[in-house]
């Protein structure tokens, strides 16, 4: 009878890794921009569909909602996991974060990840969340980096939810905030190189 129940479970937790994958991997940038007519977004700027890049239109309304609905995806399944347990709500939140990253529409080329590890955040441990903004916050006043504060604000979220004894959700985040900075590369690099472009530049 355990044995069947520990199956059980375990099929739970793959089917709610898989509904995360696949709501996480629809690209609302994408979609949004070309409901709007301006064609594919991956076409300009990094060519990259998340919020940031959706902004380079110059349609910061379009952006905003990019934004909103990549940190839902993350947030709602989770909600939903929630009611069969942390578990399955690690599972869905950490497969909605994997589907943005590698969208099987997109051959597996998708985001960055912030705006639904934000969400993931939000719908685990939103302690989290308020400490992944004000670092965020605090980070992209002092340097007008926004790619910098991001990268900051995953790298100590994780060490922050581990200090205050949340390590079921601590351990997977921090695999979200290695995929993160991975994600973040071609920033690290510009950063270095001191021609990141920074908040309100021309």
């Amino acid at each position: 009878m355990e044995g069947t129940t520990a199956e059980a479970g375990a099929l739970a937790l793959v089917l709610f890794l898989i509904l995360g994958y696949l709501v996480g991997s629809i690209p609302f940038g994408l979609l949004i921009t070309r409901a709007a007519g301006l064609g594919d977004v991956r076409s300009i700027g990094s060519g990259n569909i998340g919020a940031t890049n959706v902004l380079r239109t110059g349609r910061k309304e379009l952006a905003a909602l990019t934004l909103l609905l990549d940190a839902l995806k993350g947030a709602v399944v989770v909600w939903i996991a929630a009611q069969w347990g942390g578990y399955a709500a690690i599972a869905a939140g950490f497969g909605a974060f994997i589907g943005h990253l590698f969208p099987v529409w997109l051959s597996f080329k998708g985001g960055k990840g912030v705006a639904t590890y934000l969400g993931v955040l939000l719908g685990l441990a939103w302690q989290g969340f308020v400490a992944f903004a004000v670092v965020w916050l605090a980070v992209a006043f002092l340097t007008r980096y926004s790619s910098l504060a991001g990268l900051i604000a995953a790298i100590t979220t994780p060490i922050f939810l581990f200090l205050f004894g949340a390590e079921p959700v601590a351990i997977p985040l921090a695999v979200m905030s290695a995929l993160i900075v991975w994600k973040h590369r071609a920033n690290i690099e510009r950063l270095l190189a001191g021609t990141e472009g920074k908040i309100g530049a021309k």
